[in-house]
């Protein structure tokens, strides 16, 4: 399981003395822990990728708004927590990979306007999560709903 990789890593950064990647490898694990207490459940591997990348989407709005202020400094360390979230997400899909599935999630939802987006966002969600960026692939769907 996904969650038990990040428990071992973590220890892995205490043995080594690895403060800062254990402070973001801490956070995830936080952030699990929050979600499975909320809910009441055990978390699996898919439900994992959700908070992973829920937790990358804060990182890169930060970044921006880092940026755009001028404190690179913040920014940058927000960069090296993207990185270390991402090592635990599946390897992102290639515009090509990304193309097919919404052609084909658009063809079997029989999707034809933008009031269909819904359903095409739920048959590839489970498919791109942890994956894809949700916001491009949500701004792809609606470019070609919208015709």
């Amino acid at each position: 399981m996904l969650k038990q990789q990040i428990q071992d890593d973590m220890k892995t950064a205490m043995k080594a003395g690895d403060k800062v990647r254990l402070g973001v490898i801490r956070l995830m694990l936080v952030a699990i822990k929050q979600r499975e207490i909320d809910e009441r459940i055990e978390l699996d591997d898919p439900q994992v990728l959700v908070v992973l990348d829920k937790m990358l989407k804060q990182r890169r709005d930060s970044i921006t708004q880092y940026s755009a202020a001028g404190r690179e400094d913040l920014a940058d360390v927000e960069r090296f927590e993207v990185e270390v979230i991402q090592g635990y997400l599946p390897t992102a899909l290639t515009d090509e990979e990304l193309n097919t599935l919404l052609d084909a999630a658009i063809a079997s939802s029989g999707a034809a306007a933008m009031s269909d987006m819904g359903k095409v966002m739920a048959i590839v969600r489970p498919q791109v999560q942890g994956r894809a960026d949700m916001g491009a692939v949500s701004a792809m769907v609606k470019q070609r709903l919208a015709g």
